[in-house]
């Protein structure tokens, strides 16, 4: 055996014995064996730097230091699920997706939800090429060094996988390595972390590798996102895990199939009991259609699968005291009350400030200063004030007056029917608003303006060097230097990114315009609508409801902000500046106009393309579609095993009724 083949055993041993001890829990070998071998190995790689390979076990150990993640579309969109907390919620949820099916006949796939850091990683051939975080759902940041290090993220693939596909997961932390982490952090005089979620979650974007490598990270995969599905025979969620932990990965074993409500439930109640009997913390269980051309029926709404329903189990709730009540402006300039509490422990973190939401929810509390309150996190994620207990009240107790002035600029707050939130009027004189807005402009949803950050916008507008974000674009070097924690490094690279951002897409840009209820989906579609943000501005409110999922509320803000002359002023320096306010054409370039105007819906088994390869290419020809049946639909594209949607098609008789093959003609192709 000569040297490289010898190389090549010594890996394959160590993927083998890794794989047992990580993803099966059984070991095959001492600890001190393998790191024999482990220690052989990296002096024979050493020695021959010609049989390098990225899926080596030695790479685990980590050592790379990456001082910038690089931001990564994803291939496949990343999207949040619907919550449920009841009996009846999931009820409504089976009455819609039966409804859609035309049918009773729908078995699930039950989940554990894993409280952890979501993860995407790409194989190609068997091996381990990207790691992508959720980001925002379209994009993330590439963390690729980091994943490799985790000892049950396999680098090299076995059995018969498929060549190319994404699989999602969970990044964990147990329950019992998170202690022994804060053991040592104690003893070094070091705060401990707060809770194993947000510390794995900051593990992933640590800047030197081996320190990731240094954690118990766990790494849970559930998800497969399969670029050629006409080469597996995977038919169901259930199934495509059993065939993920066949190519090695780790996998739920606590996943079950059921085939109805009450199996679900029975799947839920155990599991709320039962999940403090678990090495790692799970919030609630996720149940999913598990017949996969099921789900393909069912589709998505605009930020979740259809198919998919997560069950959020009851919030751990405690008792303390309300010490004070104290307002915050956001950027909109909305008010929102806070109460500051003695502080007490919370599903694993220390809460001292909980919401109070609104004028009406403190009047519907009748909370009051040295109340004793309850005290919840909401899906165990943000603390809110659920009850009061009145029999510990102080017979002196002063009924909670709501504030009637802005806390930072003194101005009258005004609140206008139907709005929950009281609002601070002063736009362009309230500090909040102001520095809330530019924070808001350079954020990474926005113009991701790189050595810019929340601190330094507050700085820069404290100095008087910003009152808008036009202002970022006449920053000079000079003027920055001299500010507090400024050194010439970081002054440049502000100047670099800001000066980077006006190459920023116009739909991010008019995201971080923040106009209210714009959120990133809707600058998306005004963007794409209008081409430009000079059109966008001279719309009507009555032209603005007619684009697609534009309603009252939207299409008045949008007004409203045009019509401020500030706002204007603002936009015509940014014009001047460079920034990107007319869509990218290259971006936009469509195939064919030959479905402009025309709706389409696909149905059925799709075996020439999938369902967003059909998407893309409608929209390549200007086409549009859309989610159902109706007297709005122009084509129906049918798949094999068409169903309900195909027999309503025909029922209608206003409908073109085409096959793939017909449709690939339609468009020339």
């Amino acid at each position: 055996m000569n040297s490289q083949e010898y190389i090549q055993q010594l890996r394959e041993e160590l993927r083998q014995h890794n794989h047992n001890y990580y993803v099966l829990d059984n070991a095959s070998i001492s600890d001190y064996d393998f790191d024999m071998k482990l220690k052989e190995l990296q002096v024979l790689e050493a020695k021959h730097p010609e049989f390098y390979d990225e899926s080596s076990p030695t790479l685990r150990v980590g050592g790379g230091i990456t001082k910038k993640f690089e931001t990564i579309k994803h291939r496949y969109r990343m999207y949040s699920l619907d919550n449920s907390y009841s009996k009846e919620d999931l009820l409504d949820w089976e009455t819609r997706i039966q409804k859609i099916l035309d049918s009773d006949d729908i078995s699930y796939t039950c989940e554990l939800k894993y409280d952890g850091a979501s993860i995407n990683i790409t194989y190609t051939n068997g091996k381990l090429v990207r790691a992508v975080t959720r980001g925002d759902g379209f994009e993330g940041d590439d963390v690729t060094t980091n994943i490799k290090t985790i000892k049950s993220v396999p680098l090299q693939l076995q059995g018969d996988y498929p060549q190319d596909f994404d699989i999602r997961g969970e990044i964990m932390l147990p329950i019992a390595g998170f202690h022994k982490m804060n053991e040592v952090r104690v003893a070094n005089g070091e705060d401990p972390y707060m809770n194993p979620r947000n510390t794995a979650s900051g593990s992933l974007k640590l800047q030197d590798s081996a320190e990731t490598a240094s954690r118990p990270l766990e790494c849970y995969l559930y998800n497969l996102k399969i670029k050629d599905k006409g080469n597996t025979d995977i038919e169901t969620q259930f199934g495509s895990l059993q065939n993920a932990r066949n190519y090695g990965f780790k996998v739920p074993d606590h996943a079950k199939e059921v085939t109805s409500i009450l199996g679900i439930l029975d799947y839920i109640n155990h599991w709320e009991t039962a999940r403090h009997e678990l090495p790692f913390e799970i919030d609630g269980v996720v149940i999913k259609v598990n017949d996969l051309f099921q789900q393909e029926e069912l589709g998505y709404t605009a930020k979740a699968p259809r198919w998919a329903m997560a069950y959020k189990f009851k919030a751990e709730q405690v008792s303390t005291t309300l010490e004070s009540i104290s307002y915050q402006v956001g950027r909109t300039g909305a008010i929102t009350p806070v109460a500051n509490l003695s502080a007490i422990l919370l599903a694993g973190t220390t809460v001292r400030r909980a919401s109070l939401h609104n004028a009406d929810q403190i009047e519907k509390l009748d909370i009051r200063i040295n109340d004793a309150v309850y005290v919840e996190k909401g899906g165990e994620i943000i603390p809110k004030i659920i009850g009061v207990d009145t029999t510990k009240r102080d017979e002196n107790s002063v009924i909670t007056i709501y504030a009637t002035h802005c806390p930072e600029c003194d101005t009258k707050l005004v609140r206008t029917e139907g709005d929950a939130k009281h609002y601070c009027p002063n736009e362009f004189g309230c500090a909040p608003q102001v520095v809330g807005r530019i924070q808001h402009y350079i954020s990474r949803k926005s113009l991701d303006i790189e050595g810019l950050g929340g601190e330094t916008i507050a700085l820069l507008y404290k100095e008087g060097l910003v009152s808008t974000y036009a202002d970022l674009y006449d920053l000079k070097f000079e003027q920055i230097i001299p500010l507090e924690r400024m050194a010439e490094k970081s002054a440049q690279n502000l100047i670099d990114g800001v000066s980077a951002s006006k190459n920023a897409p116009f739909e991010k840009v008019l995201f971080g315009l923040g106009i209210r209820f714009v959120g990133a989906t809707v600058a998306k579609k005004l963007a794409k609508h209008y081409k430009n943000v000079w059109a966008l501005a001279n719309a009507t409110q009555e032209e603005l409801e007619q684009v697609d999922e534009i309603g009252v509320r939207i299409a008045e803000s949008v007004v409203a902000f045009f019509i401020d002359v500030k706002n204007l002023q603002a936009l015509e320096r940014l014009e001047v500046a460079g920034i990107q306010l007319v869509i990218n054409e290259d971006d936009q370039q469509l195939s064919s106009t030959v479905l402009e105007g025309k709706s389409f819906l696909f149905t059925g088994k799709l075996t020439q393309f999938t369902r967003d390869d059909a998407k893309e290419m409608v929209e390549q020809n200007a086409g549009k579609t859309i989610s159902g049946v109706s007297k709005k639909l122009d084509y129906l594209v049918v798949g094999e095993k068409a169903g309900s949607k195909l027999k309503k098609a025909e029922a209608l008789g206003t409908v073109t009724i085409l096959t793939e093959t017909e449709f690939l003609e339609l468009i020339g192709k």
